[in-house]
């Protein structure tokens, strides 16, 4: 049975968490994530399987912080691939990932006589903002590698790649390469009507297929609006409370110093998320604690 899309668009926005996840997470789509995954990663890397994992990754005690991936996956080579979709800037984004790159190192440990021979990590980025030190840089795909103090590559089996979608400027007439594609239509799915024809290759008409909301079921639909809901009230708030926060940081400020300026702002954009965002999202979006955000809660 085909239900009219509640949203007005005929594809489901790939940057919420529904969207995302029923293009790249399930198994009978597979082959999109692999594609996908392929275009940006070394060619000695390229994936002709891959298995998908629980995305929920304990500590080794109970008292470890747990770590919960938007995609967690194996290649049939042993590589393990973290992908997750970033929507709002997060001042600890880096160190997150740091964090999270932990969990699939360690989980590679054998007991008994191990040599500690690890298989390659991916953590893989997809943001839909850009990082302020980039902002001058006009490249949208960065991969990070550890190096030593000449640049030479120490450890190659640990990599970091970022995508910053907002740099990304093209329309489909400028596409020259099938990366250029997949970048297109991550940023613009829900504003086409049909398939173009520079991207009528069978991956993508798959995934034009995977993402029609018509034939979605009436659970499918109802959780895909409930995501897109959130992912708009979520840059709605976010903006609005950035310009204000700015605002007022900027008045107070004036009076008591550059820095202490910055810190107000980040406080006064918390208390206005306090109402509508958790503190862990809240915590991403002002680069706030935790911590610092409970208190907020109970003054």
């Amino acid at each position: 049975m085909f239900y009219p899309p509640l949203s007005g668009d005929r594809y489901i926005n790939p940057l919420t968490d529904f969207g995302f996840k029923r293009l790249f997470g399930s198994e009978p789509n597979k082959n999109i994530l692999i594609d996908f995954l392929n275009v940006i990663l070394p060619p000695q890397h390229r994936v002709q399987d891959l298995t998908y994992h629980s995305t929920e990754n304990l500590g080794n005690t109970p008292l470890d912080r747990k770590a919960i991936f938007d995609l967690y996956c194996q290649s049939e080579k042993g590589e393990k691939f973290i992908v997750e979709m970033q929507k709002a800037k997060h001042n600890y984004f880096k160190d997150r990932s740091i964090y999270y790159a932990s969990f699939p190192i360690q989980e590679q440990a054998q007991q008994g006589n191990w040599n500690y021979k690890l298989n390659p990590v991916y953590t893989i980025g997809i943001l839909d903002f850009v990082f302020d030190e980039d902002k001058d840089d006009d490249s949208f795909l960065h991969i990070v590698e550890l190096k030593d103090q000449d640049c030479k590559v120490f450890y190659e089996k640990l990599k970091f790649i970022y995508l910053e979608l907002p740099k990304f400027q093209k329309s489909i007439d400028q596409l020259s390469n099938h990366f250029e594609k997949w970048l297109f239509l991550l940023k613009h799915l829900p504003d086409l009507d049909e398939p173009p024809l520079a991207l009528q290759e069978n991956v993508f008409l798959q995934l034009f297929e995977v993402a029609q909301i018509a034939k979605f079921s009436q659970a499918e639909r109802e959780a895909y609006e409930n995501s897109l809901k959130y992912y708009r009230d979520m840059n709605g708030v976010i903006e609005t409370a950035r310009d204000e926060g700015k605002e007022e940081g900027r008045q107070e400020g004036r009076q008591e110093g550059l820095e202490e300026g910055k810190a107000i702002a980040k406080l006064e954009m918390a208390r206005k998320l306090l109402d509508v965002l958790d503190d862990e999202a809240i915590s991403q979006v002002s680069g706030l604690s935790v911590a610092e955000i409970a208190k907020l809660r109970n003054v």
